[in-house]
């Protein structure tokens, strides 16, 4: 163990080094993938010379997502303190399904969840669970929803017409957890959006009358605290309003910038938080941690353990069942999430959690302030975001960012709003500066100046 140890530090220094050097890995074609990469799993064991080899390669050719050249994705970055809490998950290599194998693990994991509680104010009664991702945690306050309306439904299954509710422009999770849990797709109603990609509360309380009208049986509200592309936040004041007047379970999706939760700046992104149900956030978001950190906190604890406890001698054994996180958990077998969170948490304070969030707003308002004073840009979305959608001199967005990925240039994701196809710049990189933002539209024009790519016709300088 003690020289896989030090070959891991060795792999982890190269890796480093290649952050520096080749921020952005010059992509290999699907078609060429195992015939540059030597994937293959043979019956004979590999060489120690080779094996450094293809790991190295390996690591040269995966997407460099801390990098300040990585803009793609809703994460981004990497925290010491929070990797540190990783890396020690993965040696300890604990459980969390029961106190018995998890020890203290287990009272780490449910004060960072009663911390969260707190913080957005649902009371003694709440608690929480981690999921692999936040569309797991998202199907789990569904199933939640589901339940509470209808408690036969764990043993005979469902029987109605049950409907749910999310904005047009809410995470593809929602449709898709609908399928699992027997409701059915045709049954998830999209609800129109406004001008800054946020749910219209008259077409919710129409949608709603139209299935009451139609005999169906509305059960749900899906918010969203930051759409996946233009980062809109819903009304949830007004919704909760909606939901309390048809007895609805209001889920707010706060996957991507739940974590506002933590700044006295820009909490009331969310306010009204404490009037739902069920809130899910993704710490491996805008606060930084490793892939995955991903929780779902509910108002009554009573839900979670109705929709998820289920008996099990040889696995529980040990009498006090708060302890047994497998009794609220999505999952038996289920990797220790919780300790990249508390370390950070630790480490930093509240007050640093909130300068992370902070942070990436501050990015964001630098990136827009460069779009809106330079003539070449063309900007589509509003303040208090922190995604950044922009075209440059009408240039077709998707060939763009395509072009520069495949250049080695930039990582950077393209969106489409009410037809109108844009850059989407995510500034959740918590460890972006300024310079790495002008830096981005440097390379960005550079790119287009030297004619290093074609779109029909070669652009003009």
């Amino acid at each position: 163990m003690t020289e896989d140890l030090k070959f891991f530090n060795e792999l982890t220094e190269f890796l480093l080094q290649e952050e520096q050097t080749n921020p952005v890995a010059a992509p290999i074609p699907t078609d060429q993938l195992y015939s540059t990469l030597d994937l293959y799993l043979n019956d004979e064991p590999s060489p120690d010379e080779d094996f450094t080899q293809i790991l190295t390669g390996i690591i040269k050719s995966t997407p460099k997502t801390a990098s300040a050249s990585f803009f793609n994705q809703l994460y981004g970055g990497r925290i010491g303190k929070a990797t540190l809490g990783d890396l020690l998950a993965v040696m300890l290599n604990s459980s969390m399904y029961t106190y018995k194998v998890a020890g203290p693990h287990v009272g780490i994991e449910k004060t960072v969840l009663h911390k969260i509680c707190d913080i957005i104010g649902y009371g003694k009664d709440s608690d929480g669970a981690f999921a692999p991702g936040g569309s797991m945690t998202n199907y789990m306050a569904m199933v939640m929803a589901r339940d509470k309306f209808d408690l036969t439904i764990r043993n005979k299954g469902v029987h109605n017409k049950m409907t749910l509710y999310t904005s047009a422009t809410s995470h593809y999770s929602i449709p898709k957890n609908a399928s699992f849990m027997g409701i059915g797709r045709d049954h998830v109603r999209f609800i129109k959006i406004n001008s800054l990609g946020e749910m219209c509360t008259e077409d919710l309380e129409v949608q709603i009358q139209n299935d009451l009208t139609e005999g169906n049986q509305p059960f749900m509200v899906n918010a969203t605290a930051g759409t996946t592309v233009l980062g809109a936040f819903d009304d949830i004041q007004s919704i909760s309003s909606i939901c309390k007047t048809y007895n609805l379970w209001l889920h707010v999706d706060g996957a991507y910038c739940g974590s506002v939760i933590f700044s006295n700046t820009y909490k009331h992104l969310v306010k009204g938080l404490e009037l739902s149900d069920s809130f899910s956030v993704n710490a491996h978001k805008m606060l930084g941690t490793p892939l995955t950190c991903s929780m779902v906190v509910v108002k009554d604890k009573q839900h979670l353990h109705q929709s998820f406890s289920n008996d099990a001698e040889y696995l529980y054994q040990t009498a006090d069942d708060e302890f047994n996180l497998g009794k609220t958990s999505l999952q038996c077998g289920r990797r220790n999430d919780a300790l990249k969170l508390w370390t950070l948490w630790k480490s930093v304070g509240t007050n640093g959690l909130e300068k992370i969030v902070d942070r990436q707003f501050e990015m964001a308002n630098i990136a827009r302030d460069y779009i809106i004073h330079n003539s070449d840009y063309t900007l589509y979305n509003f303040e208090e975001s922190i995604s950044v959608c922009f075209n440059y001199k009408d240039i077709n967005p998707k060939e763009l960012c395509t072009a520069l990925y495949d250049s080695s240039q930039l990582m950077v994701g393209y969106g489409t709003f009410k037809e109108i196809e844009f850059v989407r710049l995510v500034t959740i990189n918590t460890t972006l500066r300024k310079a790495d933002i002008l830096n981005f539209f440097k390379t960005l024009e550079n790119f287009v100046s030297q004619k290093l790519w074609m779109i029909g016709i070669v652009l003009s300088a």
